[in-house]
């Protein structure tokens, strides 16, 4: 895969994901000859985009039109991306997760997300590993879910990767890693780095 928004170990180039996946290819050159096409077929996060090496990662949202479908990449348990069908409507959004916030040059407030974007002047109420909903068209923020207790979490790291649960409580490690513990839909307890 080619340098993008994700990182080298959690993405999955287009190539993969139309040969692999959803077998909509056979060779690399039917891949070219698809993302190279005039009318641009693979739309990520709603731009269009016509390299067969470029990177998909957590929550991208990727749409072909002539088909009508629009995928989002998530997890599986075993650690590998699944392309997740969804409709028109879910198909406008995505959510991030803050990584970074911190102060620009003028004093300009900004926030990063796990998918290399820059907002700037955001809610004063975000913080870091808070998720936001953002709008794809507009680049707008419509929501964000605050990370605290009782929050739904996907899990994108480690040996628990893919695992859904509702954030029990948080250790703090001053110096090391703080510790989530995480109960899931059946009741199982486990616990994780909070990066993950």
């Amino acid at each position: 895969p080619k340098t993008g928004p994700h990182k080298l170990r959690e993405c999955l180039p287009i190539a993969v994901l139309l040969r692999q996946r959803l077998k909509y290819a056979f060779t690399n050159q039917e891949v070219i000859k698809i993302c190279k096409d005039k009318e641009g077929l693979i739309k990520v996060d709603g731009k269009v985009r016509r390299d067969g090496k470029y990177p998909l990662g957590f929550m991208d949202v990727v749409s072909i039109d002539r088909t009508g479908e629009h995928f989002r990449l998530l997890w599986d348990v075993k650690g590998k991306y699944m392309p997740h069908k969804i409709d028109a409507k879910e198909a406008n959004f995505k959510l991030c997760k803050i990584i970074k916030k911190s102060l620009g040059p003028n004093k300009v407030p900004y926030i990063v997300t796990h998918d290399g974007r820059t907002i700037r002047y955001p809610h004063p109420d975000i913080k870091k590993t808070d998720t936001i909903k953002l709008n794809l068209e507009s680049g707008d923020i419509d929501a964000v879910l605050k990370f605290e207790q009782g929050a739904n979490v996907y899990i994108t790291g480690g040996n628990n990767i893919g695992r859904i649960g509702v954030l029990s409580h948080v250790e703090k490690h001053p110096g090391s890693f703080d510790i989530a513990h995480i109960k899931d839909s059946r009741g199982h307890s486990f616990a994780t780095r909070l990066g993950n």
